[in-house]
C-alpha cells in the first residue's frame, strides 16, 4: 500500500520530468551541454610513458643533474662567487646536441632579463622619485650572472648563448640514450636588496646593527628539464611562474664570514669544525629532544652582531635526491632544533631567526615545522629527508628542506593574532612545499596550481590538526565566494598559464585548494578522496606528474568519474549558484470510492519563498571535532596554548565576541507505527536552478517543527540530464518549516538569498565575527594589540 501510494504521489512528476529529460537530450542547444561529457581529447594521449590510468607507464623516464659547488660570499662587498661541477645523465630516448641552463639571477638585470611587460597608461600625476625610478629602469644596474668560464671535463672551453634567463650549451658531440656528460662553470654576481629589487633571493640589511641577513635562492646556473611530454622547459623567467627542475645529488661548500650560522638544503658534514664546543655539545643533544634546544642561543647571536669576527670559515653540506639546493646566512641567527619521529625515522626540525622574531619563533616555528611534515606525511607519502628547516627572512618562499618565512614581534615582544597565524600559516605553507613540488616534482613554471594549489589544500588540514579555531584563509568553500562573485572577464580558468593569470592568488592557490576541499568534504568523502590523493603522491614522487596525471589518479583510484568537477572547476569559469525555485507541499488523500484507486490524489500549493541569511559552521571544523581520531596539536602540547588561544575561547579579558558553534540537530527517527500510517506523510516537491553553470552536489537542510532538523545530500549527477534544473520529490515524517540550501556554505554557492524558504533563523555570519575578531586582535581602536592592552591592565 505504501509503494502504491507513494507512486500515486509521484507518477505526474516523475512523468513530466522524464519528458523534460527526452526533450533535453533531442535538443542539446537548449539547456543540455556537455558538463559531463568526459574530458576526451583535453587530456593528453595516454602513452608508454604515461598510462590511461594516472600512473607512470613502463618507458617512463627523467634526467638526472648532479651538482658539486664550491661559493663564497663576500658580505662586504656583497658578492657571490662560485664554481660547479655538473654531471648530467641523458635517460631519455633522444640524442641531445645541446643543454639548457637557467640564469635565474638575470631577472634583477636590466639589460639580461625576460622583459615581460604589462600594459599601462599614463598616470594623471606622479612623484619626481617614481620618475627617476623609471628613468633608472633604462639603465645597466649591474645585476645578473656573470659567466667567468665554461669547460668540459678536460678543460676544454664551451660553446653557449645566454638568451635573457636561459643558458644554452652546445655539446662537443651528441649525447646520446645512456650517456652522461661532465662540465664545468665558473661564474659571479653582485647579490640584490631582496627588499628593494624583489625576488625570492637575496639580502636584507639592518640599518639598526649594521648586519645583513641572506637568503640565497636560485644562486648557482642550473639545468632546465627535459620531460618526455614537452622536451626542454625552457621558458623565461619572469619573476612569476617559478620553476620545473630535474632531481639530483649535491655536495656544496660555502665559504662564509667565519661568524656566520648556515641553514642550507641538506646534512651539514662538519659542524664540529665550525661550531664551538658548547655549540656542538647542544647540537647533539637536539637530536634526541622532542622541544627545542637553542644550538646558538639569543645571547650569542646578539653579541656576534656587536663584534663581527673577521675571517672565513668553510661549511659543507650534502643532499641527495633533491631537485634544487638553497641556503641562508647570517650572524643574526639564532639556531634551535628538536627531534621529530616520522612513520618511525627522525626528523631533525630547525629554526633559525633573528632577535626580532625570537618571541615567535622560539615558541611556534621547530613544532609547527614537525606538525607539518608528520601531518602531510599522512595525507601523501612519509616525508623522506632527514631534516626541515624554517627560516625566518620577512618572506615566503621555499626549497628542499629549507624555506623562508616571516613572523617578527613588536619591540617590546608583543604580537597581534593576526602576525601569529599569519607565521604559522606561512611556515606550514613553505615546509609543505617539501611534498609539492619538492618531491611530487610538478612544472612550476608551467602549471603553477599544481604545486601551490595542491600545497595550499594539505596546509589548510594540517592548520586544521593545529587547532580547531585556526583561522584558514584557503581551503573553506565560503572563502572562495567573494572571488567567484567577481564578472565573468575577470575570471580565469584554472588551467591557465603562470605568465597570464590575472589573479594569482585566488587561481592559483585558493580555487584549486577549495576545489580539492570540496571533492574531499563534499563530493567523495573523506575515505576515498584520501586514499586517492596518497595513491597520486606514492606514483609521482620524485617524478615529473601533469594535471593528467593527477586527474586520472583521483578518478582510478576511487571510482568515481569526476570529469564533470574537472571540466566545471579546472577548466572553466563557471560559478555555483544554486537556487530553490519553488516549494509544493502535498498531503495524502486516502478516501476513494474505489478500493485500490485514489481519488485527488495530491493537492500540490505553491508556497511563498521568504528569503534570510542563516548560520553557518565550516564543514571540516565541525567533522574535525566529530571524530575520535582526531587530536589537535594545541591539545596534545599545551605549551603552544599562548595568549590568543585563550583569547579565543574567551579566557582572557579582552574578548567579548562570543562564537556559537551550530550543529545539524538529529533527526527523531519515526517508529514503525508511524511510518506506516501514512496520513501523517508530507510530501514536498522542490524545483532547483543552476543559475551559475557550475553543476554541484544539492545538499538540503530540512528544519522541522519539532525545532529538529535533516541533511539530505544529492549528488551532482542529478543534473545530467538537465544542466540547469531540476525536480525532486521528497516524503517526510514530519512537517517542514524551512528549508536551506549548502547550510554548512561547502559548495562555494555565491549567492545565498536564492538559498532559503520558511522560517530560517538569522544569526551573523563567521565571516562577519571573523573580521570583528580580527579587528580587535590588531588593536585597531587604541593602536595597540589585545597583548599590550592585558599587559596594560595588569600594570595597574
Amino acid at each position: 500500500m505504501t509503494k502504491k501510494l507513494l507512486l500515486a504521489c509521484g507518477v505526474q512528476l516523475l512523468a513530466g520530468g522524464l519528458l523534460m529529460a527526452q526533450n533535453t537530450q533531442n535538443n542539446p542547444n537548449s539547456n543540455h551541454g556537455n558538463k559531463f561529457e568526459q574530458l576526451g581529447s583535453i587530456l593528453a594521449t595516454p602513452n608508454e610513458y604515461r598510462t590511461a590510468s594516472g600512473a607512470p607507464g613502463p618507458k617512463y623516464w627523467q634526467q638526472r643533474c648532479d651538482y658539486d659547488i664550491k661559493a663564497t660570499l663576500d658580505e662586504p662587498n656583497l658578492r657571490l662567487t662560485g664554481s660547479e661541477v655538473v654531471t648530467y645523465y641523458n635517460n631519455s630516448p633522444d640524442v641531445l646536441t645541446y643543454l639548457w641552463l637557467q640564469l635565474d639571477e638575470n631577472e634583477h638585470s636590466n639589460s639580461k632579463n625576460a622583459n615581460y611587460q604589462n600594459s599601462n597608461s599614463m598616470p594623471r600625476q606622479t612623484s619626481t622619485q617614481q620618475l627617476q625610478a623609471l628613468e633608472e629602469k633604462n639603465k645597466e644596474n649591474g645585476f645578473g650572472v656573470n659567466i667567468v668560464k665554461l669547460t668540459d671535463a678536460t678543460g676544454k672551453p664551451l660553446t653557449y648563448l645566454v638568451n635573457k634567463t636561459m643558458m644554452r650549451v652546445e655539446l662537443p658531440m651528441p649525447l646520446k640514450p645512456g650517456q652522461k656528460f661532465v662540465f664545468n662553470c665558473d661564474w659571479n654576481y653582485k647579490i640584490s636588496d631582496r627588499l628593494k629589487e624583489g625576488g625570492r633571493g637575496g639580502y636584507e640589511y639592518f640599518p639598526g646593527d649594521g648586519n645583513h641577513l641572506f637568503t640565497m635562492s636560485q644562486w648557482y646556473p642550473r639545468l632546465c628539464v627535459y620531460s618526455d611530454f614537452q622536451g626542454w622547459q625552457n621558458h623565461q623567467f619572469t619573476g612569476r611562474g617559478e620553476f620545473a627542475l630535474s632531481f639530483g645529488n649535491f655536495k656544496v661548500q660555502l665559504t662564509v664570514p667565519a661568524d656566520h650560522i648556515i641553514g642550507a638544503t641538506g646534512e651539514c658534514q662538519n659542524y664540529q669544525q665550525v661550531l664551538s664546543g658548547a655549540q656542538y655539545a647542544r647540537w647533539q643533544k637536539a637530536q634526541v629532544s622532542s622541544e627545542p634546544i637553542e644550538i646558538v642561543t639569543l645571547a650569542e647571536a646578539t653579541a656576534a652582531e656587536k663584534t663581527k669576527k673577521g675571517g672565513t670559515k668553510t661549511w659543507i653540506f650534502k643532499a641527495d635526491n633533491v631537485r634544487d639546493f638553497a641556503w641562508g646566512s647570517s650572524r643574526k641567527f639564532i639556531w634551535d632544533g628538536l627531534a621529530a619521529k616520522v612513520e618511525g625515522k627522525r626528523v631533525m626540525c630547525m629554526s633559525y631567526y633573528g632577535k626580532e622574531a625570537y618571541g615567535l619563533y622560539r615558541k611556534f616555528s621547530s613544532k609547527a615545522v614537525a606538525h607539518t611534515i608528520k601531518s602531510y606525511s599522512k595525507f601523501s607519502i612519509p616525508y623522506p629527508y632527514p631534516v626541515a628547516q624554517s627560516v625566518e627572512a620577512a618572506n615566503g618562499m621555499e626549497y628542499p628542506m629549507i624555506c623562508f618565512n616571516y613572523g617578527r614581534t613588536e619591540k617590546d615582544g608583543t604580537y597581534s593574532e593576526n602576525t601569529k597565524y599569519g607565521m604559522l600559516g606561512v611556515i606550514i605553507h613553505e615546509v609543505g612545499h617539501n611534498f609539492f613540488p619538492m618531491i611530487v616534482n610538478s612544472d612550476e613554471r608551467q602549471w603553477s596550481w599544481m604545486d601551490e594549489g595542491l600545497n595550499t589544500f594539505v596546509e589548510y588540514l594540517t592548520e586544521e590538526l593545529y587547532d580547531n579555531k585556526f583561522p584558514s584563509r584557503r581551503g573553506p568553500a565560503f572563502s572562495i565566494t567573494d572571488y567567484m562573485k567577481l564578472p565573468k572577464d575577470q575570471l580565469e580558468p584554472i588551467m591557465t598559464n603562470s605568465e597570464n593569470i590575472i589573479g594569482f592568488g585566488p587561481n592559483a592557490y585558493s580555487k584549486p585548494a577549495t576545489g580539492l576541499n570540496i571533492l574531499r568534504e563534499t563530493v567523495m568523502g573523506r575515505q576515498l578522496f584520501d586514499y586517492a590523493f596518497k595513491e597520486y603522491a606514492r606514483r609521482w614522487a620524485f617524478k615529473h606528474p601533469t594535471p593528467a596525471d593527477l586527474f586520472r589518479t583521483m578518478e582510478d583510484a576511487s571510482a568515481e568519474d569526476l570529469d564533470w568537477f574537472w571540466r566545471g572547476w579546472f577548466y572553466s569559469t563557471d560559478v555555483t549558484d544554486i537556487s530553490i525555485d519553488s516549494v509544493k507541499y502535498a498531503r495524502a488523500d486516502l478516501n476513494a470510492s474505489v478500493p485500490g484507486r485514489l481519488r485527488d490524489t495530491v493537492i500540490m500549493q505553491n508556497l511563498p519563498k521568504p528569503v534570510s541569511e542563516g548560520m553557518f559552521d565550516d564543514v571540516s571544523k565541525v567533522r574535525n571535532r566529530q571524530d575520535p581520531n582526531i587530536k589537535f596539536l594545541t591539545d596534545a602540547d599545551t605549551s603552544l596554548r599562548d595568549f590568543y588561544w585563550r583569547y579565543d575561547r574567551g579566557m582572557e579579558p579582552y574578548d567579548s565576541a562570543k562564537y556559537a558553534v551550530a550543529l545539524p540537530s538529529p533527526v527523531e527517527p519515526a517508529d514503525d507505527a508511524s511510518r506506516a500510517a501514512l496520513a501523517n506523510k508530507h510530501f514536498y516537491e522542490l524545483s532547483f536552478g543552476n543559475k551559475g553553470g557550475l553543476v554541484m552536489p544539492i545538499i538540503i537542510e530540512w528544519t522541522f517543527e519539532d525545532g529538529t532538523k535533516e541533511i539530505e545530500r544529492i549528488p551532482a549527477q542529478v543534473w545530467r540530464l538537465n544542466e540547469t534544473k531540476v525536480t525532486k520529490f521528497f516524503m517526510k515524517d514530519k512537517r517542514v518549516t524551512g528549508i536551506r540550501l549548502d547550510p554548512m556554505r561547502e559548495t562555494a554557492d555565491i549567492n545565498e538569498s536564492n538559498n532559503t524558504w520558511g522560517n530560517v533563523p538569522t544569526e551573523p555570519s563567521r565571516f562577519q565575527v571573523f573580521k570583528q575578531k580580527q579587528g580587535a586582535a590588531r588593536g585597531q581602536s587604541t593602536g595597540a594589540n589585545p597583548m599590550q592592552k592585558a599587559a596594560e591592565k595588569k600594570s595597574f
